[in-house]
């Protein structure tokens, strides 16, 4: 079944109980995509234009971790959102992110969103209210990450006090 943009919009968590007519303004913007597994999505450092609604399939999201290489900071699948850096400046994207299997996705054009959420603040926060917690998500994992690669802070912070 080949839903509309809108009713994926609609559809989706991110999007979900914002009225008919505004996601019909965002749906605009929207696109379907896809990408084949290994596929590069995301390139950490590249301009960040586009706010991804995974439909199906996995993406890995990724960080360089100097003399490490990239490290896997989370993966994430259908129902998720991918890439949120467009939303904040430089707009420019902080991951790699690559596909894992076969992705499908709504790509929305994330300069146009920034737009419609600077003319019409009601918007702008229902929109930072959905992507607030998935922001702190994000941070969380790659703190965990970093924990995991340099030590607990239990050791770090044990050999300062002498």
């Amino acid at each position: 079944m080949d839903l509309s943009a809108s009713s994926r919009l609609l559809h989706h968590p991110l999007f979900a109980g914002l009225p008919l007519a505004t996601v019909e303004r965002i749906s605009v913007d929207a696109h379907n995509v896809a990408f084949d597994p290994g596929q590069v999505i995301l390139s950490e450092g590249s301009p960040a234009n586009t706010l991804y609604l995974l439909q199906h399939g996995k993406v890995a999201l990724s960080a360089h971790a100097p003399g490490k290489g990239h490290l896997l900071v989370q993966t994430l699948g259908p129902g998720e959102v991918l890439g949120l850096s467009w939303l904040f400046p430089p707009y420019k994207w902080r991951f790699d992110g690559h596909a894992v299997e076969f992705v499908e996705a709504l790509a929305v054009d994330g300069a146009r969103l920034r737009a419609r959420i600077e003319e019409d603040p009601v918007l702008g926060y229902q929109v930072i209210k959905r992507i607030a917690p998935l922001v702190v998500e994000r941070l969380q994992q790659t703190r965990t990450q970093l924990v995991d690669l340099y030590g607990s802070a239990r050791e770090s912070y044990g050999n300062r006090s002498a």
